[in-house]
């Protein structure tokens, strides 16, 4: 049989070329080889939405529709909102029971969300348990790996934790300790050369049309020295638009180097060749995307489907976890 593999992401927003080149193509990959169960993650998304809720909604069918353009298949993998299992809640319960106060005060998960979003003096109970609810996700379906980039693995190890507390606790075996599987994919930067990011407003949104992906484009940090066309550039130096030419096109980005560097390629230019790259590769996700847009009722059918699948496997852990325990 194959292997199961859970993942999920939460609906805070619009996703971006980072999310598509990385996370999404990575999804795909996996399919065949493994049994695979996609979340919605909307129950994590209210740790810091809370107040925003009623834009999760609608965040979380736009990103379903990025899902299926981008290749993932109803067919092959379970595709279903969180808050629609309602066994990630009851899991969550059984496992806060048997995790110290201390794992979560000082996970660094938390910690950098905490930091990042300016959340220091409004920190809810539902962010700071975020950790206990994520493997609650994952030991739902007894997952036997998870795909993770190389920054993420020591978050993982929080889940492996548990899992060993629990069956140890309980003289089980009933949960596996979930493996990453490594996507080798290196982060994208942003626009402005930080992280790209759609709550620093520098990403590169892969539902946008082409003309609007052009025009964000042309705002990419680029070599500040090279102001006209014939300035010798440095495109190692921190050039957004030659990160995303050696991503895109590898096997032309070297020849743009050169021309960059003897002031034979101007900045304007080479954004407007690398929009088109990404025009380019984005064309069958914009093709299959707008077929399941076109279909109102796609993604709640998509959802439901999934929803029943992961219903199963959930319930039968639960059953199986209680058992353990002896409640």
């Amino acid at each position: 049989m194959k292997k199961r593999i859970l993942s999920g992401m939460r609906p805070t927003g619009k996703l971006h070329l980072g999310h598509y080149l990385g996370v999404l193509a990575n999804y795909v990959s996996l399919q065949d080889e493994y049994d695979c169960y996609f979340m919605v993650a909307d129950m994590h998304a209210l740790t810091t939405k809370w107040n925003e809720s009623g834009s999760i909604r609608d965040y979380r069918r736009e990103m379903v529709l990025d899902w299926l353009g981008a290749g993932l298949d109803p067919g092959r993998s379970a595709i279903f909102c969180q808050s629609d299992v309602p066994e990630h809640a009851y899991l969550f319960t059984l496992l806060a029971m048997i995790t110290p106060v201390s794992w979560v005060e000082r996970n660094p998960t938390v910690k950098e969300m905490i930091r990042d979003m300016g959340l220091k003096d409004n920190v809810n109970l539902g962010l700071l348990s975020y950790p206990v609810l994520m493997a609650a996700d994952i030991m739902l379906y007894r997952a036997q790996a998870v795909p993770v980039g190389k920054d993420q693995v020591p978050h993982l190890e929080f889940t492996r934790e548990l899992v060993r507390t629990f069956n140890h606790t309980y003289g089980t075996d009933l949960f596996p300790e979930p493996v990453p599987i490594l996507n080798e994919f290196q982060r994208l930067p942003g626009l402005d050369g930080r992280r790209m990011s759609k709550s620093l407003g520098n990403d590169i949104v892969i539902s946008d049309t082409p003309d609007v992906t052009a025009k964000r484009m042309m705002t990419a940090y680029t070599d500040p020295l090279k102001v006209r066309r014939d300035d010798p550039g440095h495109p190692e130096a921190g050039c957004v638009i030659y990160q995303y030419h050696k991503l895109l096109q590898p096997g032309t980005a070297g020849e743009a180097k050169l021309q960059c560097e003897q002031g034979l390629l101007g900045c304007v230019a080479h954004k407007r060749s690398v929009a088109a790259m990404v025009t380019e590769r984005l064309a069958p996700f914009h093709e299959r995307r707008a077929a399941f847009a076109a279909d109102p009722g796609a993604v709640d059918r998509i959802l439901a489907e999934g929803r029943e699948k992961a219903s199963i496997v959930a319930t039968e852990t639960v059953r199986m976890a209680r058992e353990a325990i002896g409640i």
